[in-house]
């Protein structure tokens, strides 16, 4: 069968502004400043010795194996295919999970904004309807679905800096609502462990565009500067966004949904057509949570892809557009899981907030989980393929590099148990469980990949298409 040429649409500004809308998440704003003002403790103290050896990480492996299916075929060829499978299973997975929890945080905005009395039901049926506009964006090509997380990148950026000028202004006139000083950024444990996962969270995304390096016009120079490029902006943007809001509200009325609407109109909406700026800025922040599900789908259905052509997942996520050589299968399963999760979570919970963290917590321990095994690939490669060219290569030696990968495994596994074990509450027995029953369903999976295909979950890859 005759392949269909792949587009080279990606260039180097496509990719930092790609991977700034994949890793500059809007909504996890409000869970980071919940902590308080050791917030700004924890963004540098981990941005320094984790996002910083996760960018460098990400970069070495995105030029060294320019390959579509970026994690996915790390994974593989550093483990197999069975381990590969089992990444590329959580990695697809969450993003169906995380999907509902992003798009009920857009209905809670939007409830704020234009419909005071809207309810949860309704709310859950805005939240279907955006995960399958979210499907159509992901099977079109990418030289136009890429605008989607492009604009949406710009839009955050603009965000991120108005309201830290309004934090600014907002201050000399009323105050800090929390002190921020050297004593006050100091680390309180007690405080801090619920959600110090989501600013770990909140930094994962480097390696997501290197699922489309077939689509890169030259990886091998654009991967590891759009990367570098990208996490400056993002650090100091989260930094800045988190100082923004814990100036205009105590830390504990923080609302995980609504906090960001909430500093907006404190900032805001005493100016002079203030309640305009303010109705514009939240409709910014609506759009970015829809670029940053497009963008996860797009890097998430393209590895699921990739690993059904290889034969390690089901036929169904490998069935692709005749004409525009786009995971059709892949996004389409990942539309009916994040719909049947809105319907059954809605069920479960009594307020968004809840639905919220619930779904934010579940789809965090399953999207923690590819990245130990890329930590662990890249370890493992580094001993067996050393003479491989390397364009950008970690500094500071092989010794240097075991000792950040481990720490920063070592920093995942934390968070991991961190969203199962809430101190003070104790084990959080719905993410638990669906942690446990997503992973069975994932080798069940695997199972039936290896049955349709009548071989080990390594062998001969196979595509189907779709017209």
């Amino acid at each position: 069968m005759t392949e269909v040429a792949v587009k080279k649409n990606l260039g180097k500004r496509d990719m930092i502004l790609f991977t700034v809308s994949a890793i500059l998440l809007v909504d996890t704003l409000a869970a980071t400043a919940a902590i308080g003002t050791s917030s700004i403790f924890w963004w540098l103290f981990l941005g320094l010795f984790f996002f910083v050896p996760f960018a460098l990480v990400s970069a070495e492996l995105g030029c060294a194996y320019p390959e579509k299916g970026g994690i996915y075929a790390w994974v593989r060829d550093a483990f197999g295919g069975r381990w590969a499978s089992r990444i590329s299973w959580s990695y697809w997975v969450n993003v169906a999970i995380w999907m509902p929890a992003i798009f009920i945080l857009f209905a809670g905005v939007a409830k704020q904004l234009f419909w005071p009395d809207m309810g949860v039901a309704v709310q859950i049926g805005l939240g279907i309807v955006l995960t399958w506009i979210a499907v159509i964006a992901n099977v079109v090509t990418l030289n136009v679905g890429k605008w989607v997380p492009n604009i949406g990148a710009i839009i955050k950026i603009v965000i991120f800096f108005v309201i830290s000028a309004g934090a600014v202004f907002y201050a000399a006139e009323n105050g800090l609502a929390n002190p921020i000083t050297l004593d006050s950024i100091k680390p309180n444990l007690s405080d801090s462990l619920q959600y110090i996962p989501a600013i770990i969270y909140g930094m994962l995304g480097f390696e997501l565009i290197s699922a489309s390096s077939e689509e890169m016009r030259n990886p091998q120079r654009d991967v590891p500067r759009s990367i570098l490029i990208s996490g400056a902006i993002i650090l100091l943007l989260y930094i800045l966004g988190t100082t923004a809001i814990l100036a205009a509200i105590p830390a504990k009325d923080i609302d995980l949904v609504e906090g960001l609407v909430d500093t907006l109109e404190l900032f805001f909406v005493s100016l002079p057509f203030g309640e305009t700026v303010v109705m514009m800025l939240g409709v910014g922040a609506l759009y970015t949570f829809f670029s940053n599900g497009v963008t996860w789908a797009i890097g998430g259905n393209r590895a699921a892809a990739e690993a059904a052509e290889e034969g390690e997942l089901p036929k169904a996520f490998a069935i692709k557009s005749r004409s525009r050589n786009t995971p059709v299968g892949a996004a389409v399963l990942m539309g009916v899981m994040s719909t049947f999760i809105l319907v059954l979570y809605g069920f479960l919970v009594e307020t968004n907030e809840d639905l919220f963290w619930s779904l934010f917590a579940f789809s965090g321990v399953i999207f923690l989980l590819p990245y130990v095994g890329m930590f662990l690939g890249f370890l493992k490669m580094r001993c067996t393929d050393g003479a491989r060219a390397r364009p950008f290569r970690v500094p500071g030696g092989d010794g240097f590099a075991r000792a950040l990968t481990l720490f920063c495994v070592a920093v995942l596994a934390g968070s991991i148990f961190l969203f199962i074990y809430t101190p003070g509450e104790g084990v959080q027995w719905p993410v638990l469980i669906g942690s446990i029953v997503t992973l069975l369903l994932g080798e069940l999976a695997i199972l039936w990949a290896e049955k349709q295909n009548g071989k080990l979950a390594s062998e001969t890859p196979g595509v189907l298409t779709t017209p």
